[in-house]
């Protein structure tokens, strides 16, 4: 959430920064119940300080005792009323206010949707094949690895079983970026797979409506978390940190659950876009001076893990439309995947989103109530970063697309064959 002094003092900034993310908020309406509370606010200290002035006169005997105290009466009536009012224009003014997305960063683009996104680097090159390769459905299936129609059968669409080499597939590519990120200094979690409401609006995501992903549990004032970044960011609300204490880097492991609504098209298939997945998620609390530095860290660690795992992917700066309403900057890292070509080419392929870090500043701390005290002994919020190490389900997409070999079977990255056991996945009989 944007702090309110600072919509009425830049309004035309603010609105100027809805209007390129794309966003339906009203920043007039916000600076008109920011005007009404100072007013309301101003007018309830005055009667406050006729309330107080009357009990002293009452207490003293100095004026007509029946007078002061009916005219006492009267005061806290219209106190009560005053607050109450004042109450709510606060509670519309909250409400209004937290519309408003953050600002977005001078050099982020200009855009609505993804094919706006700036390409900034590319790492590695994408495999020319011998032979026309395979998507990574097709690959799991005649491997044996992965199983989709049972899921469906049991759990609906967009579910899936991982079995075989697939469970160890799944479980060396967390051990494999969890001990980067320890070795980095990220302090290991696993989450929880459920947060209150409050907790996903105060990090900026929508846990009503029919456009939400999120899954809301019945008759519970939580749902299931899409992103460890939920649980996480929610650790420390209503915490004042100790400036001594920051950074704090954190590494958490969650299943992660999406509607993903509306979601359709032939690269929302297979893996790419399900109900449910395994992520390592990195955290990041820190000074504001420091968020900028640690937000290309982050991307330099998301890096790491792909260029270890030998796979062509490049860097994009994303668009002001595709942000989110609480990155102020962000970064995707997109794999070459070929199984994506259409038609069907040995040199074919397209880039497929894997990863995303963003520093959102200090706008889900100021909805999480997340301070730290600084060296003049005032609190100031502190800013929070998130970015995805390892978001498994396109972690396994990646693996078997580029690595598969014309006899259909499918090499491990050599980062992965320590912890997985074996080099390579082959059929079965």
């Amino acid at each position: 959430m944007l702090d309110y002094r600072f919509i009425v003092e830049n309004l035309a900034a603010v609105k100027k920064n809805i209007a390129y993310r794309y966003m339906k908020a009203d920043a007039d309406t916000v600076v008109r119940l920011f005007n009404s509370r100072t007013e309301m606010s101003t007018r309830l200290q005055s009667l406050q300080q006729r309330r107080n002035a009357n009990a002293a006169a009452t207490k003293s005997g100095t004026g007509d005792r029946a007078v002061l105290i009916e005219e006492g009466k009267k005061l806290k009536e219209d106190i009560a009323a005053a607050e109450a009012e004042l109450a709510g224009v606060e509670r519309e003014l909250e409400t209004e206010a937290r519309k408003i997305p953050n600002m977005a960063h001078p050099d982020a683009p200009a855009g609505k949707e993804d094919k706006d996104n700036l390409e900034v680097r590319r790492v590695g090159q994408p495999r020319r094949f011998d032979f026309v390769p395979a998507d990574h459905v097709k690959l799991g299936q005649d491997l044996d690895i992965i199983d989709f129609d049972s899921a469906t059968k049991v759990s609906g669409t967009k579910f899936y079983y991982l079995k075989n080499e697939g469970v160890f597939l799944e479980l060396a590519l967390v051990r494999y970026a969890l001990d980067i990120l320890a070795a980095r200094g990220f302090t290991p979690f696993i989450t929880p797979d459920v947060a209150r409401e409050e907790i996903l609006e105060g990090i900026g995501f929508n846990p009503r409506g029919e456009e939400s992903n999120v899954y809301r549990l019945a008759e519970e004032d939580a749902c299931l978390v899409g992103t460890a970044e939920i649980t996480l960011g929610g650790y420390y609300s209503n915490t004042i940190l100790p400036r001594e204490k920051l950074p704090l880097c954190m590494a958490g492991l969650s299943h992660c659950f999406r509607r993903e609504a509306g979601a359709a098209g032939q690269f929302s298939k297979g893996l790419y876009r399900v109900h449910q997945f395994t992520k390592l998620e990195m955290f990041v609390y820190c000074l504001p001076e420091d968020s900028g530095p640690f937000h290309e860290k982050l991307c330099s660690i998301e890096e790491e893990i792909f260029a270890g795992l030998e796979i062509p992917f490049r860097v994009v700066d994303t668009c002001t439309g595709d942000l989110g309403a609480p990155a102020y900057r962000k970064w995707d890292l997109e794999a070459w995947m070929p199984g994506r070509a259409n038609p069907p080419s040995p040199d074919g392929g397209e880039w497929g989103e894997v990863t995303s870090t963003s520093n959102c500043t200090d706008y889900q701390a100021r909805r999480l109530n997340i301070r730290y005290r600084d060296n003049d002994g005032k609190n100031k919020f502190v800013h929070m970063l998130n970015g995805t190490a390892i978001a498994v389900s396109r972690g396994i997409i990646a693996v078997l697309e580029n690595f598969q070999q014309e006899d259909g079977s499918v090499k491990i990255p050599g980062a992965l064959v320590p912890y997985c056991g074996f080099d390579t996945i082959r059929k079965k009989g």
